[in-house]
């Protein structure tokens, strides 16, 4: 699989912190009406700006879960992410033993219309909460910088962060694909960026 090392740059990033801060201040005092009306609109825009069809969207949706619920049944204690971007598969975490790790494989590729698996599971203890807390934050960060930046559209890169390291899906060009890459290593906080991108040209 395709990946590039790179350490973050620093970068002034608590505006972000602001304007989340803001956005969920005006959420909570407008109420819950606003916040569903709105959430409706924007999941519309996403979906008709996704370069994958509604077909494919929903198969995502079905192969993350059907994923996730037999690997939870076959793999005991053990922290495994599933992200499906257009039938592609890429496994996160931590597994106790190798062992796990290519059950985990082995699952996620069984299940019905995936086309393949990206197997980044890591042989360790499990995560603590603070650390996906951490990486939430980070994937939120390069999110807002890639609509900050306005070189491509948000829409067509999907975010994963496990310890610091973020993962790129999407069907993008190169040159959209050297953009995020770019935006998501100078990021604060990102220790390594691995592209998992199918390129359209």
């Amino acid at each position: 699989m395709p990946s590039i090392v790179c350490y973050w740059e620093s970068n002034d990033m608590p505006r972000y912190a602001l304007v989340l801060l803001i956005a969920l201040t005006a959420l909570s005092l407008n109420g819950c009406a606003p916040l569903m009306v709105g959430g409706a609109a924007a999941t519309g825009i996403v979906v008709a700006e996704d370069r994958r069809t509604v077909g494919t969207i929903t198969e995502d949706q079905a192969i993350e879960l059907k994923a996730s619920n037999r690997i939870g049944d076959r793999v005991k204690n053990g922290h495994v992410n599933v992200t499906s971007y257009n039938r592609m598969v890429l496994l996160t975490g931590e597994v106790p033993d190798a062992a796990a790790k290519a059950t985990a494989e082995k699952t996620a590729q069984a299940v019905e219309n995936v086309r393949g698996v990206y197997n980044e599971l890591v042989v360790g203890p499990n995560s603590a909460l603070s650390a996906r807390a951490n990486d939430t934050y980070i994937t939120s960060l390069v999110k807002a910088r890639f609509v900050d930046a306005q070189r491509f559209s948000p829409v067509h890169v999907k975010v994963v962060t496990e310890a610091s390291v973020v993962y790129l899906l999407g069907l993008v060009t190169r040159k959209e694909a050297d953009a995020a890459t770019e935006i998501a290593r100078t990021t604060r906080g990102v220790h390594r960026v691995v592209r998992v991108f199918e390129y359209i040209d």
